[in-house]
């Protein structure tokens, strides 16, 4: 049998842009290694969850790990909270957060510039505890952040304070049925005296005497309670490890058993270790069966609207692939996007990712390039719940359906 890497550039799918002679990044890229995998490989395009959909990085991964989200899904939060070592338990609600700028009431930056320097501090000077209810807050990667609140009859149906656009104002947490309406009123009193002691910060003190936005508002989305996964290594009589550098996704990874990996250069930003992170995942298949790679910078690119960036993002990650063509014989390598972040629209997109399955003795496919428009030539129109089964057929790991 043979080992799986299945790699994903988050937010890979594009779309033409102007500034690159009407290609897509990928396509504007220079890159050799990801043509040279192509081109000795079978290839298509997959449509994340389902076709069409517009997807989160959350629900995307849990379905090209195997499993689908309609079962198991319950809001992104759990996983961002794990991923940063938060302690969730049965019963807490887990929210994804980010620090935005609020001026005059209105958000202006849902990012506050992504901020990185006294995000610990601003974090904890809101942890309290309101009528029974305790706030943790732990700060991420820049801006971003997670927030677990414990206590009695507490309920994740409840809608986001992030208006998730600028010009408009927090919005209230409401509750979305009568379960809820007390989860809402702690949570908006939270969040009106977190308002308070950010303004009020020696953080953001300085950050405006700087000319820098301040992070004056938490914005929280995604409620959930932690799902109870199937392990996967009973799940699939493998050993699995994840080298990643966002949150959420070791937090997903965490949740099914996965060891996670950390490399000391795996930022989940553009300015991330590529080479470092290939390195230590090819390290990871000695002494396990399977290792989930992701790399977030494509789509940071993608959400900043920057198709230079994105394309040499791609380009750096292409010079990293190098090591990849010396373990073909004895591992199987998926290459994909968990969706599409057109640089045009700054935002996560319905539309199809490229997808490539690669290992010595595969059957190959004639297409020559990994592109968005040359995958069309593939054999492959799949989903992302169909590429588990692909990793365990090519890697002669997969059970009989049937007689």
């Amino acid at each position: 049998m043979k080992r799986i890497m299945l790699i994903v550039l988050d937010g890979l799918g594009d779309r033409p842009n102007k500034e690159l002679g009407g290609k897509t990044a990928l396509q504007a890229a220079f890159r050799p290694n990801l043509n040279f995998l192509a081109s000795n490989g079978t290839n298509g395009l997959m449509s994340p969850v389902s076709h069409g959909l517009k997807v989160g990085s959350d629900t995307s991964h849990l379905s090209l790990i195997g499993y689908d989200p309609r079962e198991f899904y319950s809001g992104r939060g759990p996983f961002e909270a794990m991923g940063l070592g938060m302690d969730v338990r049965p019963g807490d609600v887990a929210f994804r957060a980010n620090f935005g700028t609020r001026e005059n009431g209105i958000i202006t930056d849902r990012r506050a510039g992504r901020i990185r320097d006294g995000n610990s501090e601003l974090c904890s000077s809101i942890n309290m505890e309101i009528d029974g209810t305790r706030f943790f807050v732990k700060e991420g990667v820049e801006h971003r952040a997670a927030l677990v609140i414990r206590g009695s009859g507490l309920s994740d149906k409840i809608t986001d304070s992030d208006p998730h656009i600028t010009g408009k104002p927090a919005q209230e947490i409401m509750a979305l049925d009568r379960s809820a309406e007390h989860t809402a009123h702690v949570l908006n009193q939270f969040l009106e005296r977190s308002r308070e002691i950010l303004d009020s910060s020696d953080v953001n003190r300085r950050r405006e005497e700087r000319g820098e936005p301040r992070g004056n508002e938490l914005l929280i989305r995604g409620a959930g309670m932690a799902p109870v996964l199937p392990p996967f290594g009973e799940k699939y009589g493998m050993k699995g490890a994840c080298v990643v550098g966002i949150p959420m996704i070791s937090g997903i990874c965490q949740l099914v058993g996965m060891d996670v990996i950390k490399h000391p250069g795996a930022t989940g930003t553009v300015d991330t270790d590529y080479s470092g992170k290939i390195r230590t995942a090819v390290k990871a298949l000695k002494d396990h069966d399977f290792v989930l790679v992701n790399i977030k910078a494509t789509d940071i690119a993608g959400h900043d609207g920057d198709p230079i960036l994105k394309r040499d993002v791609l380009e750096k990650t292409d010079r990293a692939f190098g090591p990849l063509r010396d373990i073909l014989g004895d591992t199987v390598i998926a290459i994909t996007g968990d969706h599409s972040t057109p640089c045009s629209i700054k935002e996560h997109s319905g539309d199809s990712v490229p997808i490539t399955f690669v290992t010595d003795g595969i059957r190959k496919d004639g297409v020559r390039f990994y592109d968005e428009i040359s995958a069309l030539k593939g054999e492959l129109r799949i989903t992302s719940n169909d590429t588990m089964n692909y990793l365990l057929g090519l890697s002669d790991r997969a059970e009989k359906y049937g007689a």
